[in-house]
């Protein structure tokens, strides 16, 4: 009889490891729940007489030609959300899952994704399961999809779970087309801003300057820096201007490399007025989303926090979370860490709390990002129309001070020679 390999989470949480014998992996699986387990990962022992060969080497052949080896890029997200729905609707409909990727792929356009699911479908068809295939892509499958297809396929539900999992990703793109579409505007009107002041600066005011030359009289104050300012700009200034976005790209990626300087990075973004708020409001609605989906998914809550805090997008919450799942290893519950670490309004931790109790927090957590979502719709809103009429006045007063410090000259010429 076949051995197989697992990794799994006891009742308390701790990941154990182990061999079980058993014909097959459904089989394996069921005997690892039966010890009051919750496996993440079975495989069988190879080199084990009795073993499985053949399936081993049909498995392991195409790897050694180097085709097995491959790895998916990264995946549209509009794109992965559809095949996830769609999956859902063919496992729902009791087709194999091996004929839904096959059946899915030939639908895929030429690209990663129908790459990917050839590969995956070549794995699954080897032996392995889907959620093992999926793993070995990480740009294309992250580890909350992977975790998530896991849990579905041990509890006998990936139907329900691709469901779900398509409604979390349709959510998370939603809110983040919304906040992108909404700073679309105040970005565009800022760059031609800065294009028609710059115009003004490097074609414009050099011909005043001229004028002004051959009048041979003493210029007021605003015009001399205005005359200064277009010099710069025309001798190369505009150079230092493109370097300044460069250097704050170049500087933010070599902090990103260091923890410390991520969790600078982070808390400097929280604290900008308005914006901070957005950036916040957003990250909680983000792992609140995430860690309510993977509970509902079955997902353990150890491994469940884990998975959140790598995808919170923020060092803030990432370390915030990393705490709590410590603290839960320790018997507690995840209100009390999370209320120490103030990354969250009062709110969000007593209805947290209140999910614990009724052993509903997975709706609570789902409660949570639906309110926050809306108040960085609100937030978002508001903002645009603040900085719809601060524009305006900045590039009134800007183009105002351009054309008074040219004509105050030619004023003072005129009024001398009616004097």
């Amino acid at each position: 009889m076949p051995t197989f390999q697992y990794e799994a989470m006891n009742n308390v949480g701790q990941a154990v490891k182990g061999t079980v014998d058993a014909a097959t992996s459904e089989e394996a699986i069921a005997k690892v729940r039966s010890m009051g387990n919750f496996p993440t990962k079975i495989r069988e022992r190879s080199g084990k007489s009795g073993a499985k060969k053949p399936r081993a080497g049909a498995a392991a052949a195409p790897a050694a030609g180097g085709q097995r080896r491959r790895r998916v890029g990264k995946v549209s997200p509009k794109l992965l959300t559809q095949f996830t729905r769609q999956l859902s609707t063919l496992q729902d409909a009791g087709l194999p899952i091996l004929r839904s990727l096959r059946i899915l792929q030939e639908q895929q356009k030429p690209g990663m994704l129908r790459v990917g699911l050839r590969l995956v479908a070549d794995d699954v068809e080897g032996g392995k399961s889907l959620s093992d295939a999926m793993a070995m892509h990480p740009k294309a499958f992250d580890r909350l999809y992977t975790n998530m297809v896991r849990a579905g396929e041990l509890g006998g539900v990936l139907d329900v779970i691709l469901q779900r999992l398509a409604d979390f990703m349709e959510k998370s793109q939603a809110l983040r087309r919304k906040i992108i579409g909404a700073m679309i505007y105040p970005v565009a009107v800022i760059t031609f801003a800065i294009l028609i002041v710059a115009g003004l600066l490097v074609f414009i005011v050099p011909q005043f300057q001229s004028i002004f030359g051959e009048m041979g009289a003493s210029l007021p104050g605003p015009t001399l820096m205005l005359l200064g300012l277009s010099k710069w700009m025309t001798e190369g200034g505009y150079l230092h201007i493109l370097l300044v976005p460069v250097t704050f790209f170049l500087l933010t990626r070599i902090l990103r490399k260091s923890d410390a300087g991520s969790m600078l990075l982070d808390r400097t973004k929280l604290g900008i007025p308005i914006m901070g708020k957005i950036i916040g409001k957003s990250a909680v609605a983000r792992f609140s989303r995430t860690l309510g989906t993977l509970l509902a998914a079955g997902v353990p809550i150890l491994d469940a926090l884990t998975i959140t805090a790598d995808t919170a997008g923020n060092e803030v919450y990432t370390r915030a979370l990393r705490n709590v799942r410590e603290s839960i290893r320790e018997g507690e519950s995840i209100a009390k860490p999370l209320r120490q670490a103030k990354v969250v309004d009062p709110m969000v931790v007593n209805m947290i709390d209140v999910g614990e109790e009724t052993g509903e927090l997975d709706k609570m957590l789902e409660k949570v990002a639906d309110t926050y979502e809306d108040e960085v719709e609100t937030l978002v809103a508001g903002m645009v129309s603040l900085l719809e009429p601060v524009m305006v006045i900045t590039l009134g007063v800007i183009v105002g001070f351009i054309v008074v410090a040219l004509f105050m000259p030619m004023v003072a010429m005129l009024q001398t020679m009616q004097g």
